[in-house]
């Protein structure tokens, strides 16, 4: 557990929220974006920097801290904006807080990520954003490890992950592995999010 200093409240590394979406939606519009093959590992962008979303935008200025996300502003690709159920999933979040990026991460059969941290991904770390994780595609070969402890995600379900410890990703089975997360910057509703209350 994490001492969160200027909360004084600790989190696991950790938590299944009590948010839930439906599946059989989420698997209808991804069949639906028709995603094309890929090798090892793809990932398809649905909310990204405005620049990269509208090529015509001008490039954001030089920022001194890119953690947090406030360097750019964020725009909503054509895949999402053509996704009316994964939009809602995303409204779920956005209504309470500034969603950055937003993807869909695709793991191949017999892939596997090793293990690495991702420095500015926890709640703990002062000024920067947190990864929501909602599985959509899975098998019963998929493992992901959190500090060496298998987090048992299911389809629909919504998680919050502390990726700034080790973690890695097993694809043992013979489909491809679709996760959706959600960036989002941390506030008193994501705290009480986590938290369960």
């Amino acid at each position: 557990m994490t001492q969160l200093a200027s909360h004084n409240i600790n989190f696991d590394d950790r938590k299944k929220l009590t948010l839930s979406f439906d599946i059989a939606k989420m698997q209808e519009e991804i069949k639906a974006l028709a995603l094309g093959d890929f090798v090892y590992y793809n990932v398809l962008p649905l909310r990204s920097p405005a620049h990269l979303v509208d090529p015509s935008l001008p490039l954001p200025p030089p920022a001194d801290d890119y953690a947090d996300g406030s360097w750019t502003e964020w725009l909503d690709s054509p895949e999402l904006r053509n996704s009316p159920y994964l939009s809602s999933v995303v409204d779920t979040f956005r209504k309470h807080s500034k969603v950055t990026l937003v993807r869909l991460l695709r793991l191949a059969p017999r892939a596997t990520v090793k293990e690495h941290t991702d420095p500015t991904l926890g709640l703990q770390v002062p000024k920067s954003v947190i990864r929501l994780t909602i599985p959509i595609l899975t098998n019963d070969g998929v493992e992901f490890f959190l500090n060496e402890n298998l987090v048992p995600m299911k389809p629909g379900e919504c998680w919050y992950l502390r990726l700034s410890d080790p973690h890695r990703i097993i694809n043992g089975g013979n489909t491809e592995r679709i996760n959706m997360t959600i960036d989002i910057v941390p506030n008193e509703w994501v705290r009480s999010l986590i938290q369960g209350k």
